[in-house]
């Protein structure tokens, strides 16, 4: 999985998640060569590489336990994780969204990656109790409608999502859209607290904790929901009841598209050209959690715009771990956390390869991004399910 050797790092977790549909184990190895994978020299197994274009080495069974040995050297940063079962993919998706829209959706897709694709119906009725991992979609949980009234209050589908929304907020039994979706929000945490793996990009991060730290407040204006802000709200905030967020300020205004502080969105001065993130070096023997989700064949990340592209560093909580950063301009883009039993990981942007990804934009094309490392840590975070019961040194 290094930089020279494999033509597709993408497809090659598809090859991986296959082969644990299988049920058959598979060993990552992290830190060794890109955060390779170990698999049984089967012939159904090479087969399937070369049909996807998937690169792979055969090497003999002396060789790969000198390699193994040298892993589990203390003076190596390295660490062999066996990946034991494939776990059961969930995409928090709004129906009639078009699969170019979320880069999950697509990378899965692309990675030949089975997933199942709920919405507020399913997971108010605990759907998510049938999954191991969930994405959720760039959806606004506050029930602003993504802050796009402004620019699209006239679109028609502007228009017609915010009657669908109202419409199936009333159908699941709540006065207004913002109540509905904390009830969902609600739903999600107690998911990741009772030992779920969540994973959200762009303005499902901090619309997520936004709600729930507003819950028995409005901070929706009238044009929203039909009536006033609770005066005085951002008094009555409660930054405990988060994920990763804290003393951050809602933005008020129903014509600035923004949720929060939170967002470095308005705040970032870096060119496209020089627009990098560095991921973070983590000890592999003993915070292998981080280390897997960092796995990549590069240590530098192109940088990608979104509603929220990154995060204000003095707005995360000081138990969350930030994974990825651009130091020269004090932004956190991609963080981890441990909430309950479960774990979230929040990735700042849109699109890893679409660095200003607008509403109508044409979908990415991934045959033209095999080894896209932006597109690598979303597929980091789809593998890690997989070793939850190997016993973690952290």
């Amino acid at each position: 999985m290094d930089a020279e050797t494999q033509d597709n790092h993408l497809k090659a977790y598809g090859i991986t998640f296959w082969t644990l549909e299988r049920q058959i184990k598979v060993k990552w190895l992290l830190n060794y060569r890109g955060g390779s994978f170990l698999l049984p020299d089967e012939e159904e197994i090479k087969r399937e590489c070369q049909i996807r274009g998937v690169s792979f080495e055969i090497i003999s069974s002396s060789k790969a336990e000198t390699i193994l040995q040298e892993i589990s050297s203390p003076s190596k940063n390295m660490e062999a994780v066996v990946l034991e079962k494939a776990p059961k993919i969930a995409v928090y998706t709004p129906m009639g969204k078009q699969p170019w829209d979320d880069a999950v959706t697509m990378v899965l897709t692309y990675a030949e990656i089975p997933y199942e694709t709920i919405y507020d119906e399913e997971v108010l009725s605990d759907g998510l109790l049938l999954f191991d991992w969930l994405h959720l979609h760039h959806e606004d949980f506050t029930g602003q409608y993504g802050k796009f009234y402004r620019a699209y209050r006239t679109a028609p589908w502007y228009i017609q999502e915010k009657k669908t929304a109202e419409e199936l907020a009333k159908k699941l039994g709540y006065s207004k859209v913002s109540n509905a979706k904390l009830a969902v929000a609600s739903k999600i945490r107690d998911y990741v607290i009772g030992g779920g793996f969540m994973f959200a990009m762009c303005s499902a991060t901090d619309s997520f904790d936004i709600a729930l730290s507003a819950e028995g407040i409005d901070i929706c204006e009238p044009m929203f929901d039909g009536d006033g802000s609770t005066p005085n709200y951002q008094n009555k905030i409660d930054y405990n009841k988060t994920f990763a967020f804290t003393n951050y300020i809602i933005e008020r205004s129903p014509m600035v598209y923004e949720f929060s502080s939170i967002d470095m969105t308005n705040k970032r001065r870096i060119p496209k050209m020089t627009d990098y993130f560095s991921l973070m070096d983590f000890s592999a023997k003993w915070d292998p959690i981080p280390t897997m989700l960092c796995q990549n064949h590069t240590a530098l990340v192109k940088g990608f715009m979104g509603q929220t592209t990154s995060f204000e560093r003095d707005h995360i909580k000081s138990n969350v771990l930030i994974m990825g950063e651009n130091k020269t301009n004090g932004e956190a883009k991609y963080i981890h956390g441990i909430k309950g039993k479960g774990f979230f990981t929040f990735y700042g942007g849109h699109d890893p390869e679409d660095y200003t990804h607008r509403v109508g934009d044409p979908k990415t094309e991934l045959d033209l991004h095999p080894t896209s490392p932006g597109y690598r840590l979303i597929l980091n975070n789809v593998l890690f399910p997989a070793a939850r019961k190997k016993k973690q040194k952290t």
